[in-house]
């Protein structure tokens, strides 16, 4: 079985995004999935796209939620896909 990777797109200013971090370590490690933090400044292309949403979190190009965690819905998708 591969794990499951989860992107969480951030900034190293944004307490948003700090936040989200920290509120999804306990549903990452139910679901034994690994997060990436991906700075989106230093990325052009991903703050074209996500610049107001951040934080975001990604499972691949499907986006879970932004701004805060919705852990009713990320708990049902990890489960759907586990």
């Amino acid at each position: 079985m591969v794990g499951i990777e989860l992107t969480l797109l951030s900034r190293s200013y944004c307490h948003l995004c700090h936040d989200m971090e920290v509120a999804l370590a306990p549903l990452a490690a139910e679901f034994a999935a690994t997060v990436k933090v991906l700075d989106v400044d230093a990325d052009p292309q991903l703050e074209a796209r996500y610049d107001e949403l951040v934080p975001v979190l990604l499972h691949g190009d499907i986006e879970l939620c932004h701004y805060f965690l919705d852990t009713a819905k990320t708990r049902e998708y990890l489960a759907e896909i586990r």
